[in-house]
């Protein structure tokens, strides 16, 4: 549910291909000389984002009144907007009509009040300042290509002439379902400047799957990648009656079928199309109509198509853009790389639109990237700013980990020392909020020896951010990169917020806090309890339009004001970071009332046992708590299904505590007995610092396979899917609670894992 990611001052110079180099330097000083594999990364996990499914249970958890409300702005607090109730086209702050207006959230001064731009106006002007500047990067072979901003531009109004020769309608989706690429970004905005809704499709979809979305938003056109996807496509294309063609971008045709392009055939249909027909739509379009839908990927019922309009796309990438710092190409051009999946807002801001903005170059990924490839890729292109989900940086960890634990006896001391130095004075720069005046001599030293060396290897020498979101990350992963004085800067936000809505700045983070909102828009915790927990709510002109076609939903997640209703809790300190506490729809009220959020207590456990891949609380309306557990194992490169065989990390915890355990097989189900110990005395340790006797897990299992997305109980942001495992395990969970007697007392002691 959130988005997360690393950064100082001073951008590095040109962008210059480098060698590699020397694996052999990472080695040196005990962490590892390449990204871990990151086979069981799905392509599918990305940017700190929630989706705003589940805000429906917001409302019904929480008391109508709207008395004690807590509001912060980047100046403090702020009166609740009035209501709206202005029923003329365009003055209202929503609309689930593909045509509709919405009233922009325009303020006076400062960046609310920044002049509105429709993409095409962005894009223009950036042409106009950077025309001759590299904009996208490729790889041919052994080869980078590149192409610059006057080519893009020329090349998405091309694209915008072909689709319209195709019968590309007003309003009418153009779905892309394939890997990060140029032809991706040039279909995406192309649709936009023909006057259609850019659609990402997600590239694990089923063919069921896609047919919603394609029928959803109406589409003319669909752009697969290969012949894997175009197959999905031919089964249902029968059931579309809107779909004109279909364009496969990778790889040769295998089969000549009507309407079905290759890109090459595609771009050469409106090469010599006349202007005017585009220059007349693109003249017509409006910064409040829509051109992009981002289909939510819940837990629950079918997706929905979050709209999001030029105003929400090219303000954020304001907004966020001079929160951030970013440098105009002019000055130093920002670079990074493309992985993450297009089909989330998150991706799109990242690799698109910010880029865009300022003149930045977006070098893409292989379609292997999580599988290990990213690891060159990032030794190549060595970008300026980098985000990785939380997986990814876990990854990084674990194979660190493994090859410093190989290390000799000296590296490894070495490594040590120069943790402890870097965890310490990063530690010290945060509380001072990035004053720290004179870097102390330990931590020079320690920069020259280690962490110049370890940010070489992994391609992150030129990173002045590394960001991370999409998902909870936990505080051992935050402060292992931070002693390597690596830190990772966490985002949280989500679709209907166009991506980003706190983002933590160098000068201005905390450990396992979300930052501090972007100047311009609002926070607002709804209807805070006694510790000042409640829902967080949105308010700013990165607040999306509505979902197509459904008022119901879009009613439930904007309330009469026009807030933003996320359906996250969370709270801020006292220098107003705010801090995700878990998600209404997930809080457990047990049969004695009290509720209990279950994120903090599954992550207390994680940390507790290193072991643990997943944990889930369970406990609604239930006498106690007990835990569903999965042991850290190999995940299959190809399909991304859990295997039995464990992982290095989690073989080498094994034996330290005397297991010979390889396999979850050898574990799961109480029979391995020196592992079940290490883990009771884990949830001991986490009980301990419980708050109540309610919120002590009492009853656990270990089960036979970690989840996943194939497995279902994973969603492609890598969110656990209660509901789904509730009803998978419901075995399980029904013989935790079979006892006649219930244990919660001393006297009623756990019987022994």
């Amino acid at each position: 549910m959130h988005l997360t990611a690393c950064e100082p001052t001073a951008m590095s110079t040109a962008v210059v291909m480098d060698h590699p180099g020397d694996a052999s330097l990472l080695q040196s000083c005990g962490t590892a000389d390449s990204l871990a594999s990151l086979e069981d990364v799905t392509a599918e996990s990305t940017a700190n984002e929630s989706s705003e499914e589940e805000s429906a249970c917001a409302r019904e958890v929480q008391s109508n009144t709207k008395a004690e409300q807590s509001m912060h702005t980047e100046s403090g607090v702020t009166p609740r907007p009035n209501s709206l109730s202005l029923p003329t086209k365009g003055t209202e702050l929503w609309t689930t009509h593909r045509d509709g207006e919405v009233k922009l959230r325009m303020g006076e001064s400062g960046p609310e009040a920044e002049p509105p731009l429709t993409v095409n106006q962005m894009f223009t002007s950036t042409v106009q300042r950077f025309g001759n500047y590299n904009a996208l990067g490729w790889k041919e072979g052994e080869q980078w290509k590149t192409m610059t901003y006057n080519d893009y531009y020329k090349s998405c109004r091309t694209a915008a002439k072909s689709f319209l020769k195709l019968g590309l309608e007003r309003y009418h989706g153009v779905g892309i379902l394939g890997f990060n690429s140029v032809e991706w970004f040039i279909a995406d905005i192309g649709a936009i400047l023909a006057g259609g809704f850019a659609v990402g499709i997600y590239t694990t979809n089923s063919p069921e799957a896609c047919q919603y979305v394609a029928e959803n938003c109406q589409a003319n056109i669909l752009v697969v990648e290969n012949h894997k996807q175009l197959q999905k496509i031919l089964q249902i294309q029968d059931k579309l009656p809107h779909l004109k063609a279909i364009i496969q971008y990778k790889d040769e045709l295998k089969e000549k079928k009507p309407n079905l392009y290759t890109w090459a055939e595609f771009m050469e249909l409106g090469r010599d199309e006349p202007d005017a027909q585009l220059d007349d739509i693109i003249s017509s379009q409006k910064p409040n109509q829509c051109c992009t839908l981002i289909y939510t990927s819940g837990t629950t019922g079918q997706p929905k198509g979050v709209m999001l309009s030029h105003d929400n796309l090219t303000w954020t990438a304001f907004a966020t853009g001079r929160d951030v710092s970013l440098t105009d190409a002019d000055k130093l051009q920002e670079v990074v790389v493309s992985y993450l999946p297009l089909s989330h807002i998150a991706a799109q801001m990242l690799d698109i639109w910010l880029p865009m903005k300022a003149g930045g170059i977006t070098y893409f990924a292989q379609p292997d990237a999580l599988k290990g490839s990213l690891a060159n890729t990032l030794r190549e292109i060595r970008p300026t700013a980098f985000m990785g989900v939380p997986r990814v940086w876990e990854k990084m960890q674990e194979k660190m980990k493994s090859i410093g634990a190989k290390s000799s006896t000296v590296r490894r001391k070495v490594a040590s020392w120069a943790k402890d130095v870097g965890l310490q004075t990063n530690l010290n720069k945060m509380e001072l909020n990035g004053n720290l005046s004179r870097k102390p001599l330990n931590y020079r030293l320690a920069k020259r020896l280690v962490f110049r060396k370890v940010r070489k290897a992994l391609g992150l020498d030129r990173c002045t951010r590394c960001y991370t979101g999409a998902a909870p990350i936990t505080k051992d992963t935050l402060e292992f990169f931070l002693s390597l004085d690596i830190p990772l800067f966490e985002l949280y936000g989500m679709s209907e917020s166009s991506g980003p809505h706190t983002i933590s700045l160098p000068d201005a983070f905390r450990l396992t806090s979300c930052g501090k909102i972007i100047p311009g828009c609002k926070t607002k915790i709804f209807n805070p309890d006694a510790d000042g927990n409640g829902e967080i709510c949105f308010w700013g002109r990165h607040v999306f339009m509505g979902y197509l076609n459904m008022p119901d939903k879009t009613e439930e997640a904007l309330d009469a004001d026009g807030w933003l209703h996320s359906g996250d809790l969370g709270k801020h300190d006292q220098d107003d970071f705010l801090f995700i506490t878990g998600r209404i729809k997930e809080l457990i009220i047990t049969a004695g009332g009290e509720n209990i959020p279950p994120v903090p207590i599954e992550d207390a456990v994680k940390e507790a046992v290193p072991l643990i891949s997943n944990a889930m609380l369970i406990g609604d309306k239930r006498k106690f708590l007990s835990m569903l557990l999965t042991i850290k194992c190999q995940v299959n490169s190809d399909t991304g299904a859990p295997e039995d065989e464990l992982t290095p990390e989690a073989v080498e915890l094994c034996s330290k505590l005397g297991s010979n355990s390889t396999r979850v097989g050898e574990i799961a189900g109480g029979r391995d007995r020196v592992v079940y110990t290490a883990i009771q005395e884990g949830i001991n340790r986490v009980n301990e610092k419980a708050t109540s006797n309610a919120q002590r897990i009492q009853k656990w299992t270990v089960l036979e396979k970690d989840f996943s997305i194939p497995g279902g109980e994973l969603g492609p942001t890598m969110k656990l899917k209660r509901p789904v495992v509730m009803k998978m395990y419901k075995d399980q969970i029904e013989n935790f609670y079979k006892e006649v007697l219930t244990p919660t007392t001393p006297d009623n002691p756990l019987p022994p894992k």
